[in-house]
């Protein structure tokens, strides 16, 4: 459904800080010294068009869900070569008329090689972002909320998502806003039933906690941050290691216990194979004293005939014989 392009926040008094968009260096020669660079404080409209080397100031808030974003959209969308993700970098439109931004977080497919832009030239690259995210500072909120709503539109971007601050003295309250470009004018969507806003070129669902963004995957899952990422990963991999170091010290014991096992086979079958010789060789041996025996037995017996057949003949036989 159409919905009203929300109103700009009431700003602060110009001359409480001159640097608080923050400022750029511009060459300004001295007799003393041609080089001179001057510190000079950047008005809302360098925000909204800055140029390269320009130091916009921001919350430390700001930065944490930023680095954030891009983290999670580079991990679901450069590998797989959809689309680069480039942060903080400046970006040069096709459009003669449309001055250059510098959006938060843009999303771009059909760049086939990534470069060390420091100004993305849509002319040059022949490509365009299709999602950016820009969050609120409340100082420059005019032109996130207003501005930028009107001239991304009519750059072509087709998502462009708004991480609202409108909160008050330091304390963020954030919202989201999803623009989606309807022939060439953006129509603001209605986020689910949990506030959440569905990046659909990476089937990422954004979302807010307490005073930062989070994101969730299809199942719902939340995606964690770089921190959390990093924590989880190592615990897993400590956990795989411990894993490891656990299966090599059972496969240790096993192969140990086989080889004890195979050792203890081994003198087994040796001493079976020595009491089957022993009892071999006892059996050779009765076997010999049984046939020794027996021949004693033989021969004695034929003494005897013999001694019978002498006396007979009425010869006495040495006892020799």
């Amino acid at each position: 459904m159409t919905t009203t392009t929300p109103q700009p926040t009431p700003l602060a008094d110009a001359d409480a800080d001159p640097f608080r968009y923050g400022w750029r260096l511009v060459p300004r020669p001295t007799p003393d010294n041609p080089y001179h660079l001057e510190q000079v404080p950047l008005t809302l409209d360098d925000v909204l068009h800055p140029e390269v080397g320009d130091f916009i100031v921001h919350s430390d808030r700001h930065e944490t869900d930023r680095m954030y974003l891009t983290a999670v959209l580079r991990a679901r969308l450069e590998p797989s070569r959809r689309a680069i993700v480039l942060s903080d970098v400046r970006i040069a439109w096709d459009l003669p008329d449309l001055r250059a931004h510098g959006p938060d977080v843009m999303v771009i497919p059909g760049v086939r090689k990534r470069r060390n832009w420091s100004t993305f030239e849509v002319a040059v690259e022949r490509a365009r972002p299709a999602l950016i995210i820009e969050i609120v500072s409340p100082d420059a909120r005019e032109n996130d909320v207003v501005i930028k709503v009107e001239q991304y539109a009519r750059a072509g971007v087709a998502q462009y998502v708004i991480v609202d601050d409108t909160g008050r003295g330091g304390v963020r309250r954030l919202r989201l806003l999803d623009y989606r470009l309807e022939g060439t004018a953006y129509r603001l969507q209605e986020p689910d039933a949990e506030g959440r806003v569905h990046l659909a070129l990476a089937d990422v669902w954004l979302g807010i906690r307490r005073d930062h963004v989070v994101c969730y995957d299809a199942t719902g899952r939340e995606i964690g941050d770089y921190v959390t990422v990093v924590r989880q990963a190592a615990k897993a991999e400590a956990r795989a290691k411990e894993a490891a170091a656990r299966a090599r010290r059972e496969a240790a014991a096993r192969a140990e216990a086989e080889e004890r096992a195979r050792q203890e086979a081994a003198a087994r079958e040796a001493e079976a194979r020595a009491r089957m010789e022993a009892e071999e060789r006892a059996q050779r041996e009765a076997a010999a004293r049984e046939a020794e025996a027996r021949a004693r037995a033989e021969a004695e017996a034929r003494l005897r005939v013999l001694r019978e057949r002498l006396r007979a003949l009425g010869i006495e036989a040495e006892d020799e014989l």
